[in-house]
Formats: C-alpha cells, structure tokens, sequence
C-alpha cells in the first residue's frame, strides 16, 4: 500500500547529491529526469556553494532516453562537465527514470575510470532509498572507487581517525558541528579527517582515508555502514557514541570513552575536559539570574520532531543540563527497525530520575495532530522545523527550527555540537523567552 507522508523531513536516495556537494573539490552529475536536483536543493540547501543547486550537471532524461536508453546522452553530460566545471572527482548519481530503464550507467563510468579518470558512480534511484541511506551509499561509492586505488599496504598514521557524524545538508549546521567536533578530537591528541566542508583538506582526506587508525560514529544510525564497510575492507576498528554530543556534560563523556577506546593518557584527556568545562560552565551558569527571573516564563516541557541522532543529543542536553522536561519525543529519519530499539532504551534511561518517550514517525502532520491535541498548561519549546511554525502559533509554543526545512533562519558556520554548540543552543532557546518579554 502506497504511504503518503506529510511535510518530509527527508528526501529520496538522490538527495545524496547533497554529500557530494559537501565534499571539497567533488561535483555530482546527475543521471535523471529534470527537476530532481532542484527539488533536493530547495528542500536541503540553503546557498548552493561550488557546483551546488541548479549548477550541478543534469541528463535531464525525458521520453526519448525512457525508450532508447540514456547511456550515450549521459556520456554527452559528462563529457561536458569535464570541459566547464574544475573538480577533482565527479560523482554520477542515478535517479529513477535510468534506474527502472536500467541503463548501465556502471559501465560508461568504467570507461573513465579505465583511463585513470578520477569518477565513480552509486545508484541513488529515489524509489531506492532516502537520503540518509544513499549518503552512505555514496561514501561507500567513493571509498570502493576512488579511495581504493590509493591504498598502499598497511600504512597505517597513528592518531589519525576518520569521523562520521551528522548528514550533510540534512543537518542544516552540519559544517559548524564537524568544526566543533573536530576542535574538541584535537584537543586530546588526535588527527582528525573530517571528509567534509571548511574544517576539511578536501580530496586529500579520502585519499589518506584508509590510513587511520581507527573510525569515529557520532551518530544514532547513520554512518554504521560506513564504518562496518571500512573494518572489513581495511581492517579499521570502530567507536561508535550514538547520539551528537551536546553541551558540557555529554561532550565530556564522549571525549572520555574516545579517550579510553584510542588509549590517549588520561591526563592529557581530563586536562582539555577541565578548561573546557571552566569556560563552558562558567557561560552557563551567568543565565542564572535570567531564568530565576524568568522562571514561570520559561518553557517546562520540550517536543523534538527530529532525527535520532539530534534528538538524544538535544534531549540529554535540554534535561540534564538546562532542566527542560521532555515530553513525547518524535524521530522523523525513518529509522531502520534494527536500530529503534538501542535508540528506544536510551531514551527510557534519558537521566538517572527521568524516561522520555519516543515515536519513530515521520509523518509531520500527523505528528502535529498529536502534540496539538496534548495537554499543555505550561510553555512548551517545539525543536523542529520550518514546517512547525503554524503548530507553535496554533499552541503558543516557543519554535527552534533546528531541521530542514529550516526557511526562517540563516544558517552559515552555527553548530549545536560540543561545548561551543551547548552554549549556542541555550542562547537560541533563551532568545525566544526573551522575544516574546513585554
């Protein structure tokens, strides 16, 4: 039976398009009907960047390709985005229309690679997949394709970790959060590759990827594969802490079970924790006077329509740290039923005195039927969505829009990971009380 979904949160497999764009230096070239690409960025981006948007090569498949095939129109693309586009690594991405024709896009791909060609392709047809999955389909692509041939033995370089963490795009502040965690890896000792935007060297850190000494999964689910993929392909251990670490609390927990899995002496670990914490706590704690002030103004209960990922992180935080009661907490990704359970378990163990509980939907408006019907006597903080904000008006919340579509906020290097991103977060939630102060 066909389901019909109400505000997507996420788009369909080529949404990937988006991982690509993130990744200094690469451009995607998508096999597939027009509009696609335009629909992901309109949803996704906000700013198109190098090659982004409506910028990124297209087939543009139409009847005729349905019918003859579009192998030698994609042939055509690609021979033309060599000519105007400077990239280092292009990335053809299939869409629907070539998928269910079935045309062997792997074979024209071949042709250039044959010639040293630095190209690959994945299978990102919309029908697939969403674009939490593809995204790792992709990386997964350019690993098996462009990676591969640059691995020579075993070479590994101490200290050295890849990190996977939120979706480009997806996250609308994917880029400050990977800065962040990547400030705070360092902090203890390590090399850090984070394969994606500013805080990254680009083609050189997938190039060096197969080198590290071991792989870092700050996420709920996504990037399991990756990493899974990456032990079996080159024999690279694992860390996985599954929720991003938000704020000062959590942040120094993740630090420390890194700090135990890399064997980093505990000294240098716990040395970086106790500066970070003094300047973090010591932001925290000048809000004192504003919430006793503002106590009975301030919101009492939080909903989350959220990936999971962004949801345990921003739970713990918002309850641990700036006594915020959770209430039902929704988790729009679409979650693989093998990993809602872990998920479901750290949400019952939320806090030593404190459960939340969680439903995996990613239906908006259904959601929004549930929390509008809830009984709310006290102000209540939505974490959401653009998408949210008639629901937020309708119920007198207070609305963070922390999720695509984000449309009312302009996002360029802010990130709600770590220490840095606890702070933001506290800022953003109290700016609200505060605009809404007569």
């Amino acid at each position: 039976m066909a389901k019909f979904i109400e505000q997507p949160r996420y788009t369909c497999a080529i949404g990937a398009q988006q991982t690509v764009v993130a990744i200094n230096g690469a451009v995607p070239i998508l096999h597939s009907g027009p509009g696609c690409g335009g629909k992901v960025s309109g949803l996704l981006a906000q700013g198109e960047g190098h090659t982004g948007g409506n910028t990124i090569p297209c087939t543009n498949a139409s009847d005729l390709e349905v019918v003859f095939g579009g192998e030698d129109k994609l042939q055509s693309v690609i021979e033309g985005a060599f000519k105007v586009i400077d990239a280092e690594l292009f990335v053809v991405l299939t869409g629907c229309t070539s998928d269910i024709v079935g045309d062997d896009v792997g074979k024209v791909a071949k042709k250039y690679q044959q010639k040293d060609i630095a190209l690959v392709y994945a299978e990102t047809g919309g029908f697939k997949s969403n674009n939490f999955i593809s995204h790792e389909v992709v990386i997964k692509a350019i690993i098996d394709q462009y990676t591969d041939k640059f691995r020579e033995g075993n070479q590994t370089i101490k200290s050295l970790v890849n990190l996977f963490a939120t979706v480009p795009y997806q996250d609308p502040f994917w880029d400050g959060n990977l800065a962040e965690l990547k400030r705070i890896l360092e902090g203890i000792g390590l090399k850090v590759n984070v394969l994606f935007g500013q805080e990254s060297a680009g083609l050189a850190e997938w190039r060096n990827l197969p080198n590290a000494e071991f792989n870092i999964v700050a996420s709920s689910w996504v990037g399991l594969d990756i990493a899974n993929h990456l032990q079996d392909k080159y024999g690279i251990p694992f860390f996985h802490f599954p929720y991003l670490p938000v704020g000062g609390k959590e942040t120094s927990n993740f630090l420390r079970l890194v700090g135990e899995f890399a064997r980093i002496d505990n000294f240098i670990v716990e040395d970086f924790i106790k500066k970070e914490e003094k300047k973090f706590y010591f932001f925290l704690e000048r809000t004192i006077d504003f919430t006793l002030e503002f106590r009975y103004g301030l919101p009492r209960r939080f909903y989350t329509l959220l990936d999971a990922s962004y949801a345990l992180g921003f739970s713990k935080y918002l309850l641990n740290e700036l006594g915020i009661i959770p209430a039902k907490q929704f988790i729009v990704d679409d979650t693989p039923e093998q990993f809602r359970p872990a998920i479901e378990d750290l949400f019952a163990n939320i806090s030593q005195y404190r459960s939340a509980k969680v439903e995996f939907n990613d239906d908006g408006g259904a959601i929004q039927e549930i929390i509008a019907q809830d009984v709310n006597d006290t102000r209540v903080l939505i974490l959401g969505s653009a998408w949210d904000r008639d629901l937020a008006q309708k119920i007198n919340a207070d609305l963070l829009i922390v999720s695509v579509p984000i449309a009312y906020r302009l996002v360029l290097d802010r990130g709600y990971a770590g220490y840095r991103g606890g702070l933001r977060l506290a800022e953003d939630i109290f700016d609200k009380v505060l605009d809404t102060y007569n």
